[in-house]
């Protein structure tokens, strides 16, 4: 399996495709974005060329592909507004294998470690992310590559009939 990491640069209307496809899918809106209405949950956004590059403003954007295909992303900002701890030189990270074919494969483990390294080059100290309470093969990845619960935010997020926790975890760079 070769895994390779490409930044997106520039984005095609073929990218822009696929990843609306994942951020459309209802197997995949309750874990990658939050929604905080059952209304919210059930509507869909277009990803287009145009968005992606409104969201690489503020957001460096890599792509994970498996032998040329396309099946997942992954991102950073720096300093953003949704911080838990508001400390400067953090970075504020995401992920989505939108493939399900990829998922269970490691990948996720390859794509954070990858994408840790391009936050260290970059001179960044810290990083956080947040992940929804029933993402639980989310948090032991997270756990296991050493990030530590730093906070929580109640009802942050809907899925199944209710609302759920969003769990604030941290890295501290060296």
């Amino acid at each position: 399996m070769n895994i390779t990491f490409t930044e997106l640069l520039p984005p095609t209307s073929e990218i822009a495709a696929t990843m609306n496809r994942w951020g459309n899918d209802p197997e995949l809106i309750p874990f990658i974005r939050p929604n905080f209405t059952k209304e919210a949950l059930e509507a869909r956004e277009a990803i287009t060329v145009v968005s992606l590059l409104k969201r690489l403003k503020y957001n460096q954007i890599y792509l994970i592909y498996i032998n040329g295909e396309l099946v997942g992303e992954i991102s950073y900002q720096i300093d953003p507004e949704q911080l838990y701890l508001k400390e400067l030189s953090s970075a504020w990270i995401g992920i989505n294998i939108g493939e399900a074919s990829a998922r269970g494969k490691g990948i996720g483990t390859q794509a954070m470690e990858y994408l840790e390294d391009q936050i260290k080059a970059r001179g960044l100290s810290r990083i956080e992310l947040g992940v929804f309470e029933f993402n639980t093969n989310a948090i032991k990845l997270y756990k296991k590559m050493g990030y530590q619960e730093i906070g929580r935010i109640e009802k942050f997020t809907y899925w199944q009939g209710k609302m759920w926790t969003d769990i604030r975890m941290e890295k501290r760079l060296k």
